[in-house]
């Protein structure tokens, strides 16, 4: 990913969250009843930015294989609920991990 590709996605990121979270606030001056409408504008927001995301996982390592071991280990430990900090370094890890064996079986 290029440097100009990286920061666009950042600035589309970071539009699409600042734009759910003002317009409620624009819009509705009391406190939103909706429990469709809170849930659709509380989820929104993190669905976009992994649907924008998460494609990109896969063009980030040297291989498509380490990436989706990477990805394996992330969603698992994501399922039992292990902090933010232990997932990133785990799955990094893993995908190193992977690269290495990779390039050491080429050999």
């Amino acid at each position: 990913m290029s440097t100009t590709n990286f920061i666009f996605a950042v600035l589309a990121m970071a539009a699409v969250m600042i734009f759910f979270r003002v317009i409620p606030l624009l819009f509705f001056k009391g406190k939103i009843k909706n429990k469709f409408l809170n849930s659709f504008l509380a989820y929104v927001p993190y669905a976009v930015l992994t649907s924008m995301t998460f494609p990109e996982v896969f063009h980030s390592t040297s291989t498509v294989t380490s990436a989706v071991f990477g990805v394996i280990v992330a969603i698992v430990l994501s399922y039992f609920e292990q902090s933010l900090i232990v997932v990133a370094l785990s799955s990094t890890a893993s995908v190193f991990i992977v690269e290495q064996v990779m390039k050491f079986m080429a050999k």
